[in-house]
């Protein structure tokens, strides 16, 4: 499964889960990716084959009910908060660890196709 990290999280998140094997890109690592709205974000990511790791659940939550609505799909969604994961060195290896027994769990391309899933 291929994803994009929101423009909230480290260009070193997405090193790490390449060192283990997964293909992540990060918004901050893409200057044509840095500007853009959150639906725009998500189009990018849809278009890429791409699911999207995002803290902004709200604005998200609510582009996955339009698309669902609307009969369409995307390649889904992993939620997290910076209350469970802080934006700090420590927190930073826990989350790379809980992104990455996601993806082993989840394993294939589809698994999360057009779902939410909370870290």
């Amino acid at each position: 499964m291929k994803l994009l990290l929101d423009e909230h999280f480290s260009h070193v998140i997405a090193q790490h889960l390449r060192s283990r094997g997964h293909d992540v890109v990060a918004v901050v690592e893409r200057a044509e990716l840095r500007e853009l709205q959150d639906d725009e974000i998500l189009a990018w990511a849809i278009g890429n084959g791409r699911a999207v790791v995002t803290e902004n659940a709200g604005d998200f939550l609510r582009l996955h009910a339009g698309y669902l609505s609307r009969g369409k799909s995307h390649v889904g969604l992993i939620l997290t908060t910076n209350a469970r994961f802080p934006r700090t060195g420590a927190s930073l290896g826990r989350l790379v660890i809980a992104i990455d027994e996601l993806l082993q769990v989840l394993g294939s391309y589809d698994a999360l196709s057009s779902a939410t899933h909370w870290l």
